[in-house]
């Protein structure tokens, strides 16, 4: 999943992401990236003495897509074929 911000004109797309808008972009709650970073599953940094922030490729890794239709279909043909019986 590639990040949906499209940044100003010019500007590179950032690293880190506040939960807030980590939790606009994933279309998920704030409560949500906590309960993700308190199980270890996201991993997260303190920038000061309230400023939580989280990095892109983490987030990226943790809401993977889902296969649907073909890509699925591709890859339990794949998975078929590795098998070794």
């Amino acid at each position: 999943m590639s990040l949906p911000i499209s940044p100003s004109w010019g500007q590179p797309v950032p690293e880190w992401l506040s939960l807030q808008q980590a939790a606009a972009v994933y279309g998920v709650s704030v409560d949500t990236l906590r309960r993700r970073i308190a199980s270890g599953k996201l991993r997260a940094s303190r920038f000061g003495v309230r400023l939580i922030r989280v990095r892109v490729e983490d987030l990226d890794r943790l809401f993977r897509a889902i296969p649907t239709g073909d890509d699925l279909t591709d890859r339990r043909a794949r998975a078929r074929n590795q098998r070794t019986w």
